[in-house]
């Protein structure tokens, strides 16, 4: 099945042994209170990995526009969590001046001018400067990608748009950019796509949601397709431990690659879902001959072929022996499911990822009649 690139993109005793240990031993071996800066924390990632650096007895400074859920931490009970506004393109007068932390995490480096201009205001005030970068960074995916993978190289470099086929690019002009104001005291940390409670995108909750409906469900390919994802609250704790056991360099996080499938998928979302449905799994080529397309009406998915033959493969090993850890699936789409059913009724009713109702049942009464009209 063909797909292009921008859609694809437009579509990712220290921190390692703590993670590992039960809770009672971290409490006594945790490592000692850091200050840390976020740039962004209100929206996605961001408030989990507030949550648990607040957890973990840290002191927390968020720096961000307070436009996206300003008031994700009003109240009392937020009164720890320092809170100041600006605009990291034009305005960060806030940051200014001879304050310092230990590290800095940048949750929103999307253009290598912005990081450019918070490294080097901070460079000499922070000892860590945590970049959130993409798996998208990486040239191709006709093969599994590590951390030694070629990246993508823009045509214009100077280019301000992020699009589907600028943001890998831009990505890695933003790593660069980071390290280039704090050589060796910088970490990138590279997630797949980022799934669980709070995505707004619902490149993944499409699919608990749509069990939960009930009725017979479109899957893509087979059961066997591989596919890839890290849980946000999975990604939030290693960003933390990489901070906590001073780990610098580059990192992949996403789940092991070969850990999750689109059947083992498919089969949490049922078992979460209240209502009763079927799974009728519909071959890549018909699905591509009915102009439904892979990642955007079919989520988490891409035919591991082709161009995306790395597709779902991509290598944490370093990741994991670094303190990656990857929750069980069904936690996941159990958390996902109850976030999805809280939401108000308009939104729920207004997905932005995934087939729409009626066009699912008209191709599948497609496939159908396909199969039935085979000798």
């Amino acid at each position: 099945m063909s797909i292009s690139r921008r859609d694809f993109l437009a579509a990712g005793a220290a921190g390692a042994g703590l993670l590992a240990l039960p809770s009672s031993a971290r409490t006594i071996l945790r490592p000692k209170p850091r200050k840390l800066l976020v740039l962004g924390g209100t929206g996605f990632l961001g408030p989990h990995f507030v949550e648990i650096a607040r957890k973990h007895g840290h002191t927390l400074t968020l720096f961000n526009r307070g436009k996206t859920n300003p008031d994700k931490f009003s109240g009392e009970q937020f009164n720890d969590i320092e809170q100041l506004h600006g605009d990291r393109k034009s305005d960060m007068k806030a940051l200014e001046g001879d304050r310092q932390w230990d590290a800095v995490l940048d949750t929103s480096a999307y253009l290598p001018a912005d990081v450019t201009r918070s490294a080097k205001l901070l460079a000499s005030r922070v000892k860590q400067y945590l970049i959130v970068s993409t798996i998208s960074v990486y040239a191709k995916n006709d093969a599994p990608n590590d951390e030694t993978s070629p990246l993508a190289v823009l045509a214009d470099p100077n280019v301000t748009e992020v699009t589907g086929e600028t943001y890998g690019g831009l990505k890695a002009l933003c790593e660069q950019a980071a390290e280039r104001e704090l050589p060796g005291r910088t970490t990138v940390v590279r997630p797949g796509l980022i799934v669980g409670p709070g995505d707004n995108s619902d490149r993944f909750t499409y699919w608990p949601a749509r069990a939960d409906r009930g009725g017979e469900i479109l899957a893509p390919g087979s059961a066997a397709d591989p596919t890839q994802f890290i849980d946000v609250r999975d990604l939030a704790a290693f960003l933390l431990a990489t901070i906590e056991g001073g780990r610098f360099g580059i990192y992949n996080a996403d789940a092991a690659p070969g850990s999750l499938t689109m059947g083992a998928l498919l089969s949490e979302c049922q078992h979460a879902a209240k209502a009763k449905s079927s799974v009728t799994w519909v071959p890549a080529d018909f699905l591509e001959a009915q102009k439904v397309s892979p990642w955007q009406d079919m989520p988490a998915w891409i035919p591991a072929r082709g161009e995306y033959a790395g597709f779902g493969r991509t290598s944490v090993a370093k990741a994991r022996a670094a303190g990656l850890q990857q929750r069980p699936l069904r936690e996941t789409v159990s958390a996902t499911l109850d976030w999805w059913r809280a939401l108000p009724e308009e939104r729920r009713a207004k997905p932005k990822a995934g087939i729409a109702a009626t066009r699912e049942t008209e191709v599948l009464k497609a496939w159908h009649e396909n199969s039935k009209a085979k000798p």
